[in-house]
């Protein structure tokens, strides 16, 4: 049976930070907006317990933040489908094409918001104490862990980085990688200068171990073979991040695993906008996301607004 085709002003794909702030701004515009979801609503925001960086909020979870992103959305007319797979996508098209599992989709606009998947720790095991012991966002999670004993998993800049960071709550804090570090030298001197810091090269989580929450984990020296348990209350995982572009890399130009895009988030196709952590850039924070989603669906006004005179604006 032929999938019902419908066409919409301006379909966005990903419903995190940068694709439901599009929504919001592109649904005041009085366009029809879809946006297309394949995992859930909020992204990697969405399970954070606490964010306190975020403009206007002392302190507000990734759940209440989003959701109330997501309402607004939804009351300028913007419709969110969380359970319609794409399967693929003509960005070169006239108009752009989305086919999803059940729809095939016409679009004026595509903003594209899929954001990136922080690579999770290779165990069994750790599904069963995200967020409960196990975190992926040390600026959403750190201070929970107040006075408490921390381990880092990751040896790049991030990982330090964020291993710098968590020391101003911890009370202990353990970086483990399994080979050599690869940060900047000014990040990693800061973190052997600080006296809370231990570092633990060459040496691999084994397993992860607690009733209900994570207590302790076995860590395996690879050098000498000796597997030792170490006491921890949380482990934040920084051992790199995979950008969701696969839908994409065919028709843009990817750098670094990221769409290209410049601070306008046009990209090299006219009417297709990349906004968020999967546009190639330097700083990627919520605020950021944010600042992506208003800027793509301001243009993307301006896009089709010139798709009605005959003239898109570029």
């Amino acid at each position: 049976m032929d999938k019902p085709r419908t066409h919409k002003n301006v379909v966005i794909i990903g419903a995190g930070m940068a694709g439901l702030t599009a929504a919001l701004y592109a649904g005041r515009m009085n366009f029809s907006v879809l946006v297309l979801e394949n995992g859930i609503v909020g992204g990697q925001i969405a399970n954070a317990t606490g964010i306190e960086n975020y403009p206007g909020f002392t302190k507000v979870s990734g759940s209440e933040l989003i959701g109330n992103l997501q309402a607004q959305a939804e009351n300028f007319g913007a419709v969110i489908d969380e359970f319609d797979p794409i399967q693929k996508v003509r960005l070169n098209a006239t108009p752009k094409i989305i086919e999803t599992d059940e729809n095939i989709y016409e679009a004026d606009v595509v903003i594209i918001a899929t954001g990136m998947t922080r690579r999770r720790l290779p165990l069994a095991e750790s599904g069963k104490y995200e967020n409960k012991g196990v975190h992926y966002c040390e600026l959403c999670d750190g201070h929970m862990y107040q006075d408490k004993t921390i381990a880092v998993v990751g040896g790049g800049n991030a990982a330090v980085d964020a291993a710098n960071f968590l020391t101003k709550y911890a009370k202990r804090l353990y970086l483990i990688h399994r080979s050599q570090l690869r940060a900047d030298e000014v990040s990693r001197q800061r973190l052997k200068e600080n006296d809370k810091a231990e570092i633990l090269l060459d040496t691999e989580i084994e397993a992860l171990h607690g009733d209900g929450r994570l207590e302790s984990i076995d860590v395996l020296n690879k050098a000498t073979g000796e597997t030792s348990t170490l006491s921890v209350d949380g482990i934040f995982v920084n051992i790199g991040v995979e950008p969701n572009t696969a839908l994409f890399a065919e028709e843009l130009g990817i750098g670094g695993g990221r769409i290209l895009a410049g601070e306008d988030c046009r990209t090299k196709i006219p009417g297709v906008f990349a906004a968020g952590d999967i546009r190639e850039k330097e700083i990627r924070q919520l605020t950021t996301a944010a600042s992506d989603g208003t800027t793509a669906a301001l243009l993307a006004e301006k896009y089709i607004n010139g798709l009605k005179g005959g003239n898109p604006s570029w």
